[in-house]
């Protein structure tokens, strides 16, 4: 089975770059290579990762909620399954899936449950899943995963930074899934620290590579590899993994 990791954070906290960063690290460790999930409705991993996917899986979700049982000739499990490889975006070192905006109005527990197996079954054919998610984790239980290795809950170390993090753990203790390991990454500084209750699993500076990177629209494979925060990934990974 893969190494699942999944990426939490606020809007801004830099945990979409962190998820690519983490992604750039893990290409190489593995035979079975890295499948990366955006499971954040902005989008935004693929375009980190310099991909875009052009099948996302909401539209899957919507078209299996509305298809009958052999519609077209091909009943809803199938449809869906075959839906899911078309969706997933090859890359140099990774492939990447994204799941899209958030439910719209209808029962979509049927569907979520197919879902939430044929991610599995495709997270089992790589080395590592790295989910980047939004900051409410509701999704994970009901139409990502099953089970969680290390969730990496990415902060700023400023006080509305911890209360975000302490709420996002929060939330984690009460999801009816396993999350191994979970711990905070403080973002954009020189040091971390613990809370009660949550470990730091690190920090990762400021990076004036990333800025002019973004600036100039390039992806986080294009930055070289004496990127201070490209280390500090590397780093955590090695003491997490």
């Amino acid at each position: 089975m893969a190494t699942t990791i999944a990426i939490s954070g606020k809007g801004g906290s830099g945990k979409t770059t962190l998820a690519a960063l983490m992604v750039r690290a893990l290409m190489g460790r593995s035979p079975k290579g890295v499948l990366a999930v955006d499971a954040d409705p902005n989008s935004c991993l693929g375009r980190t990762l310099g991909v875009e996917s052009e099948i996302v899986i909401a539209e899957l979700r919507e078209n299996a909620l509305q298809r009958t049982p052999n519609s077209a000739g091909m009943d809803r499990p199938r449809a869906f399954e075959y839906g899911i490889q078309q969706a997933v975006t090859e890359a140099k070192g990774f492939d990447l899936i994204a799941m899209g905006r958030p439910e719209g109005p209808g029962c979509y527990c049927a569907v979520n449950n197919l879902l939430r197996k044929f991610l599995d079954d495709l997270s089992a054919s790589y080395g590592f899943v790295v989910m980047d998610n939004e900051a409410g984790m509701e999704h994970l239980s009901r139409r990502t995963t099953n089970n969680i290795d290390v969730l990496f809950i990415v902060a700023e170390a400023t006080a509305l930074g911890v209360l975000t993090a302490e709420r996002i753990a929060e939330a984690v203790r009460k999801l009816p899934i396993s999350v191994r390991e979970y711990g905070v990454v403080w973002n954009r500084t020189e040091n971390g620290r613990d809370l009660d209750g949550l470990e730091s699993f690190g920090y990762v500076p400021y990076d004036e590579t990333l800025m002019e990177a973004s600036m100039r629209g390039q992806s986080i494979l294009e930055i070289g590899q004496d990127s201070s925060a490209h280390s500090a990934v590397v780093k955590i990974l090695e003491e997490k993994l």
